[in-house]
């Protein structure tokens, strides 16, 4: 058979079936007391953390230490993983790492290179291209046009 039991508001301790004294306050707030003692000291405003028989002195005195003894504390070791990157694979990471520094700069500077002589190329190319259009010159283009104007410029837009 299980007894329910309830805890003492002022010295938390247990208070058992047909045992206590029940304290309700003027605001309706109903407070549960082991005995008349703890009723008694809780009117006066006693802090229970300064009497050494309640639970609460116990607990901020660190008295109940064996039951805590038990849990001991345990770091999370990381371990460090190499894994392959969404552009490369591991293969490839790891080769990149074990090769020489002077390598590692000869391709760097070949890279750059290559993109620079990629910019130069795309900005001959949209000369020629700039060229071809002023050659014509038919293909000019009007600017700031009302979206309905067409050839002959603004027109009324009947307001």
């Amino acid at each position: 058979m299980v007894l329910k039991t309830q805890t003492c508001r002022f010295s938390g301790l247990r208070i058992y079936p047909g045992k206590g004294v029940l304290f309700i306050r003027v605001d309706g707030q109903q407070f549960l007391f082991l005995k008349q003692k703890c009723r008694s000291l809780f009117i006066q405003r006693k802090r229970p953390a300064k009497l050494a028989w309640t639970t609460l002195y116990r607990k901020q005195h660190r008295k109940d230490q064996e039951a805590q003894v038990a849990r001991k504390k345990r770091r999370n070791v990381t371990k460090a993983a190499t894994r392959s990157v969404a552009g490369a694979s591991l293969e490839v990471i790891q080769k990149k790492k074990s090769e020489k520094p002077e390598a590692r700069k000869a391709s760097r500077e070949a890279a750059l290179r290559e993109i620079k002589e990629r910019a130069k190329k795309a900005k001959a190319d949209k000369a020629v291209q700039k060229q071809q259009a002023k050659a014509s010159g038919a293909g000019k283009a009007v600017k700031n046009m009302p979206k309905g104007a067409g050839k002959g410029g603004a027109k009324s837009t009947g307001r």
